[in-house]
């Protein structure tokens, strides 16, 4: 039985009901469950149970992996041998997003290539990708489970074009392919010659991908110290064990707490992190917000938000406070101490080096699935992602037929700036009324969700955490920001699938420099507007408060005005 005087967390009152769940899942046998691959701890439905099974692969996968380190090595240190000088990763969600962590938080070694992770069809993200590239040297990585992510698919074509009119018919030596069995991205990988294709065990799904091929290659690449990485993987693992009691056990703790204040209201899990290791969340919010968002539930994972004093927060909110101890942290720690004051729940975890993020991947994962056991929910499926996808396609097949995109009707206002959605233009004469009317009906515990279909370059960035922090600061109200497409793969389950808690501000742009797409009818400018149009309607359809705000071609002025239009 665990020990029940404690919990290593101060959870602002709610440790009594954190540790009665702990106690329950000791008599429930859940760790044992858990590794015994059981799935009746999240669904009764047999048919849907079966499917969970194939779904757990992850549990064991650091031990899996190790006998393939060797041979992940070796062509890491082929790679550098052959004198490449950049890896490009094209891929989305869970195929993208621990490799950018990766890549942000430990970069590459000396005389190891630098990484760029292109999860994007954004043309000006492209372009700038491409023009820092010597195309002869660069190794280009298709990554995606399924093999038939449009976004990877585009980039393929795009950039094998160019490679292929420089090195002929041999121009599949500069890819590489990161997939499952049997998909068509294997084929592709066939069919061109590619140089290396690693197929991923089928069993593990995208967003827990983390230390399979899809982690670990482009680790290798990076020069990163592979066997003590997935020693500390393994280490996590160990500590969470079957043996080992709900209350001793860090992922089983961190799921019952993530779960227990989510079903409190505490459900806004918002990351404080040290410097070194604020790229973290981009992972952890997908596991969190695609795992749980469903059923009208979910966590509401919060990255990136600037932090603020303590009066500036709902609520609503479970801080977990990831923390270097090499970083200064004196601030931070300022910080925690007054938020913990004022009785707000917060969890400190500490990291001695970069190669424990390994540890945390496997700590993040069972936690999420231990979440979805608490809120009876399963974390396996994401049955809302495919709508935008549909939507997105119906868009392109008329823009096909017709030659144009139809956008929604909006309301042309000052600065080139047309606003379409949920408003009422007989109301609102100004950007700045538009906004008050948008945000004003929110309530305490609602979060306001920023989705940019533009390029997340620094100047952009620095504006639009501009308007979260005057969003906080007037409605005290969390906020999310994704840059499109890219969050369709990350809180895209959640938006629609989750609590009807969200207000959503969609930021598109008209492009000034457009990319053809070899072979396809449309350009990455009209694939991209036409992803924000199909999520627009499939926000509408699900009768949720959308309004997008279109800046035209002038972006940074937009911004900015948009900056100045806050209420």
């Amino acid at each position: 039985m665990p020990n029940t005087e404690r919990i290593p967390a101060n959870l602002g009152g709610f440790e009594s009901a954190v540790l009665e769940k702990l106690k329950l899942f000791a008599e429930q046998e859940l760790p044992q469950r858990l590794w015994r691959q059981d799935a009746t701890l999240w669904k009764s439905d047999p048919a849907v149970q079966e499917k969970i099974n194939h779904r757990l692969g992850w549990l064991s996968i650091a031990d899996e992996m190790a006998g393939h380190l060797q041979e992940i090595m070796a062509f890491a240190e082929s790679v550098k041998s052959a004198g490449f000088l950049h890896v490009v990763l094209l891929g989305m969600g869970g195929s993208s997003l621990c490799p950018e962590v990766l890549h942000q938080t430990c970069g590459s070694r000396p005389g190891y290539p630098a990484l760029i992770v292109l999860d994007t069809t954004d043309p000006e993200t492209i372009l700038t990708a491409e023009r820092g590239l010597n195309l002869k040297k660069t190794l280009f990585i298709l990554a995606s489970k399924s093999g038939s992510t449009i976004e990877m698919q585009s980039l393929y074509r795009y950039f094998s074009e160019k490679v292929r009119a420089l090195c002929g018919e041999k121009f599949g030596d500069q890819f590489i392919a990161l997939t499952d069995p049997g998909s068509p991205l294997e084929k592709l990988a066939a069919d061109n010659h590619f140089r290396r294709v690693f197929l991923a065990p089928p069993d593990v799904g995208g967003r827990y991908s983390a230390l399979t091929y899809f982690g670990l290659v482009p680790a290798a690449l990076l020069g990163l110290d592979l066997p003590t990485f997935l020693n500390r993987a393994k280490a996590m693992m160990k500590a969470s064990s079957a043996t080992v009691a709900p209350q001793s056990n860090p992922s089983i703790l961190l799921g019952t707490m993530l779960g227990v204040l989510g079903l409190a209201g505490r459900d806004k899990v918002t990351f404080v992190t040290s410097e070194s290791l604020k790229y973290f969340g981009i992972w952890a919010e997908q596991l969190i917000a695609e795992s749980t968002g469903k059923e009208g539930k979910g966590l509401v994972p919060v990255d990136g938000e600037a932090v603020g004093e303590p009066a500036v927060y709902g609520e609503d909110r479970f801080f977990v406070y990831l923390r270097l101890g090499s970083d200064s942290n004196v601030e931070l720690d300022q910080h925690v101490r007054a938020l913990q004051k004022v009785n707000h729940p917060v969890l400190q975890i500490d990291l001695e080096d970069m190669l424990d993020l390994a540890g945390e991947f496997f700590r993040w994962e069972m936690a999420t699935a231990v979440a979805g056991v608490v809120l009876e929910v399963n974390p396996f499926d994401e049955p809302n992602v495919s709508e935008s996808k549909e939507n997105t396609a119906k868009v392109l097949e008329r823009f096909e037929s017709t030659g144009t995109l139809v956008l929604p009707e909006g309301v042309s206002l000052e600065g080139g700036i047309t606003v379409s959605g949920d408003l009422h233009p007989d109301k609102c004469a100004s950007l700045e009324e538009m906004m008050r009317h948008f945000l004003s009906p929110s309530k305490p515990g609602d979060f306001i969700a920023i989705m940019a279909y533009l390029s997340s370059k620094k100047e952009n960035d620095l504006l639009l955490q501009q308007i979260r922090t005057i969003i906080r600061e007037k409605y005290h109200l969390a906020t999310t920001l994704g840059y499109g497409p890219r969050f369709l793969h990350s809180t895209g389950q959640l938006h629609k699938g989750g609590a009807r808690r969200g207000r959503f501000i969609q930021i598109t742009i008209d492009e000034t420099e457009d990319i053809t797409i070899p072979g396809a009818p449309y350009s990455f400018g009209v694939l991209k507007r036409s992803q924000a149009l199909g999520d627009f309607h499939s926000l509408i359809r699900h009768r949720l408060p959308v309004i997008d705000i279109r800046l035209g071609k002038t972006v940074k002025a937009g911004l900015a005005q948009l900056v100045r239009a806050m209420p």
